[in-house]
């Protein structure tokens, strides 16, 4: 049986993971992310207690056991570290956009899916590209067409005519990092068919559940509604993205850059992402996402953030609201900007900060609204400046 499979996928596994001299190594493959070692050496060279001390330690009760807060802030302060440098390397590729990049690097930590929506030519797929070439898991692209199956995307049976059976080929969403190109060209059917693994991490083939490797995550891009051939997304598809980002022109001395970096090439407009290093394997990700979750949150914030998700869904002008998604959203997003600011607690200002790309994606306009010409983005920005947020 002849496979006809209008699928473009280009995988890559880097099994290096070369660390700038600032970036933190572990101990050990087989220690966890977030242990640490004592060292032997301070242990030794530590003087000893005088003997009118020593007879004062031995009367004196045993002290507590110290916290274990200084591991904890030395594992916080290094996958800070990483996380920073990982964002200067991206910021080699993509001139300008740092909003945008910032937003993509909370999406890898807290672990979720973002779709990325802007007019062609401005960095969309060179920024998942140069995600792709920092990261040594694997990475996978399919280019989503009109005439593209669900099945070119999740994988089908193939009959085998020499051992006479089916076997499963698995499809190009069996990856770490997944790039769904232009996810608005093909039909909702085809789209519908990463509504299973984004969610649940597994895919259904021939009634098997056959889960995706970890971590997994899908950096979609797509062209703005007005464009001539597309197809908008499916609310459920929506709203297992975490993030939604909006890719502006760049600025006038940033587009300058460009365009000199841009002309000095020899590939003619593309910039390149080959001078990129490798920075992390698929275990640091799990790691960084590990200390993200465990940062301090303070029950008010945690309030906060639920606050904001429902009052879109009474607030006046918003047709349909937020559903508890974007609340879970919120609280990780908080998170992972507040580990990449290199932050010990999740501040109402980190919860604020990823609240329209949380939420933008999940409320529908009121048509009076759309008349008048308001955009989302302003509605919830109004919102936002109303609901008071905690003082800590």
């Amino acid at each position: 049986m002849e496979d006809k499979t209008p699928v473009t996928v280009n995988k890559s596994a880097d099994s290096t993971n070369e660390l700038s001299p600032a970036q933190p190594v572990s101990p050990a493959d087989t220690a966890p992310a977030t242990e640490l070692e004592l060292d032997p050496q301070a242990l030794a060279a530590a003087p000893a207690p005088a003997p009118a001390a020593a007879i004062v330690e031995a009367l004196t009760p045993p002290p507590a056991p110290a916290p274990a807060a200084a591991p904890a802030n030395s594992q916080r302060q290094r996958a800070t570290q990483l996380a920073q440098a990982l964002r200067q390397e991206l910021q080699k590729a993509l001139i300008g956009q740092t909003a945008v990049i910032d937003d993509v690097l909370t999406a890898l930590l807290a672990g979720g899916h973002v779709l990325l929506e802007g007019v062609p030519g401005l960095g969309k797929t060179l920024l998942v590209r140069a995600l792709a070439r920092c990261f040594g898991g694997e990475f996978a692209r399919i280019q989503f067409t009109p005439d593209l199956m669900p099945s070119d995307v999740t994988g089908h049976a193939v009959y085998d005519l020499q051992s006479e059976q089916f076997k499963l080929r698995k499809g190009p969403v069996f990856t770490n990092l997944l790039l769904a190109d232009e996810i608005n060209r093909a039909p909702a059917k085809t789209q519908a068919a990463l509504l299973e693994v984004m969610q649940e991490r597994q895919v259904t083939l021939e009634g098997r559940a056959l889960p995706v490797a970890q971590p997994f995550m899908v950096l979609a891009t797509q062209n703005p509604i007005e464009q001539e051939g597309t197809y908008p997304l499916p609310e459920a598809e929506l709203d297992r993205f975490m993030l939604k980002l909006r890719m502006d022109y760049p600025q006038i001395d940033e587009e300058l850059s460009m365009v000199r970096q841009v002309s000095r090439s020899s590939r003619a407009d593309m910039l390149d992402v080959v001078p990129l290093r490798p920075l992390l394997q698929a275990k640091d990700v799990l790691a960084l996402q590990k200390i993200a979750s465990e940062l301090a949150l303070d029950e008010q914030v945690l309030d906060y953030a639920v606050r904001l998700a429902r009052t879109t869904r009474s607030w006046p002008g918003l047709a349909i609201g937020a559903g508890p998604r974007a609340s879970i959203a919120l609280v990780r997003g908080g998170r992972a900007r507040a580990l990449l600011r290199g932050g010990d607690f999740v501040t109402p200002d980190d919860i604020k900060g990823c609240a329209l790309a949380v939420l933008r994606h999940r409320v529908r306009l009121s048509p009076e609204l759309d008349i008048e010409g308001l955009s989302v983005d302003q509605v919830l920005q109004q919102m936002l400046d109303q609901v008071a947020a905690p003082r800590l």
